[in-house]
């Protein structure tokens, strides 16, 4: 019996270029803004302002209505602080709770006036 030798074969692959590292870089923002006209800039719109001044009822109603919420709204106690708090987060606005509460307390016609502005401006 004949004595079969087996070869082993080395294949060797040259290597020519490194490996490349792909590096992906991201820049997150908040994308968190300021209201579009201050809360005492009532004159910027001389129609809201009429309104929020002279029947300030209709004018929550329609804030309330765009916002997708009840007519009603206006007429539920603390409901304006919890709508300018959701106007806000929906466009991002900076800000906080009680910065929507001390400005539903003590200057409501002013603050109504601004989310008015506000959802104009933004459509």
């Amino acid at each position: 019996m004949e004595k079969q030798t087996k070869r082993a074969f080395i294949q060797t692959e040259i290597i020519t270029s490194q490996p490349q590292v792909t590096v992906t870089s991201f820049t997150v923002s908040s994308g968190s803004t300021d209201w579009s006209s201050g809360v005492c800039d009532c004159c910027d719109d001389c129609g809201i302002c009429l309104c929020g001044t002279f029947i300030p009822c209709v004018l929550g109603c329609k804030v309330a209505q765009d916002h997708d919420e009840t007519c009603c709204l206006p007429f539920l106690p603390g409901a304006m602080v919890a709508l300018r708090t959701s106007i806000r987060n929906k466009y991002q606005i900076n800000g906080t709770l009680c910065d929507d509460w001390l400005i539903m307390s003590c200057l409501a016609p002013c603050g109504l006036c601004q989310m008015a502005r506000e959802q104009k401006m933004r459509g």
